[in-house]
């Protein structure tokens, strides 16, 4: 059977079992009609194959006899196999494409189920039993609308990074001064995070604690996109973003540190405001797993580490890249040991006056 969030066949005597069974069956699209080995038989792959899937996608089968499988089910490993063998991926290729999916789409159901849950408890003031079981009661009939939200936001998604490949790569295929042995990206990268984060939680209920952290990070998702940034991964009280040019990695790190914690909706009116510290590099990184990997994102994070409140800190070389702009004004930091990186001489980052 299927376990995370599939339902077990032991769970079918359980109270709720009838809601179960109804929900499972509008979300999945219909029945579970065939076990593994019909499965295997259907498609013609390998038992291996099927079971693998399952794995990476997050939903491992653990007894291979019941029931479990739907037609969209026996489709969808169609389809994959099509275009493993097509593409000739191997087998590192195949999980990377589909544990993307089951990672991103286990964490999508969850956060899309928990906002709802949120939504109706807030509502129509219910606890948050009441509250779980209307939001069964809603899901099916949302179910449709939210799973073209979510292509719809993928193609977007898909046509602006293709987009901007094409736009960085022109012209380069097949360039033999390309260096194998560099990282492939050269990217703005930067790190902000709120200052004191741990003090100035400490006395907030789980609840205020959970709505402290998404307003945070709502609001400097605002901030980096509007200036033009991409949030790459945000981690509790910091958020890490890349930009495709360094000017506008300056805009959003600037951008980020001028703004107090009320602009960024976690602090309520007559609260002091909570800072925000950023570091900066411009640099070569690696993109995998939906993530960035390399020093220059280390270095970064570092740099945060060293900035006091609302200030920006860059590396020399990443200096020396702006100040071909009237617009910044940049300032050498005392020589210090960073930890990870040794000793080195941080310049600060700051907009030009202008009388």
């Amino acid at each position: 059977m299927l376990h995370n969030s599939e339902t077990s066949h032991s769970q079918h005597d359980a109270p709720g079992a009838d809601t179960a069974a109804r929900l499972d069956e509008t979300l999945l699209g219909g029945a579970r009609r065939y076990t593994l080995s019909q499965v295997v038989e259907l498609t013609g792959l390998d038992q291996q194959f099927v079971t693998r899937y399952w794995r990476w996608i997050g939903l491992p089968v653990t007894h291979p006899t019941e029931t479990w499988f739907t037609d969209a089910d026996v489709e969808a490993l169609k389809d994959a196999a099509g275009l493993f063998e097509t593409e000739q991926m191997d087998e590192r290729a195949q999980m990377t494409f589909i544990r993307s999916v089951g990672h991103t789409t286990e964490r999508l159901a969850l956060w899309q189920v928990e906002a709802l849950v949120e939504h109706l408890a807030r509502r129509y003031e219910l606890d948050e039993t009441s509250a779980r079981l209307l939001a069964l009661d809603r899901l099916p009939e949302m179910s449709e609308m939210l799973s073209r939200q979510l292509e719809h936001a993928w193609r977007r998604q898909l046509a602006a990074l293709t987009g901007r490949t094409a736009m960085e790569f022109a012209g380069s295929r097949g360039d033999s001064r390309n260096d194998s042995h560099q990282l492939p990206l050269v990217r703005a990268v930067g790190f902000a995070d709120i200052v004191s984060f741990t003090k100035r939680t400490a006395g907030l209920g789980s609840e205020e604690l959970a709505e402290f952290v998404q307003r945070f990070e709502a609001g400097a998702r605002d901030i980096i996109t509007n200036a033009g940034g991409r949030v790459v991964k945000t981690i509790g009280d910091a958020v890490l973003f890349v930009t495709d040019d360094v000017s506008t990695g300056a805009e959003v790190a600037l951008g980020l540190a001028e703004t107090s914690g009320a602009a960024l909706g976690t602090a309520a009116p007559g609260d002091p405001e909570i800072p925000v510290r950023v570091g900066l590099v411009w640099g070569r990184v690696l993109s995998r797993f939906g993530d960035i990997f390399g020093p220059t994102v280390n270095l970064a994070s570092r740099l945060t580490e060293q900035s006091d409140p609302s200030t920006v800190l860059v590396d020399k070389e990443t200096a020396a890249k702006l100040a071909t702009s009237s617009r910044y004004a940049l300032t050498a930091q005392p020589v210090r040991d960073v930890p990870g990186i040794g000793r080195m001489a941080p310049v600060r980052l700051q907009r030009a006056y202008r009388g």
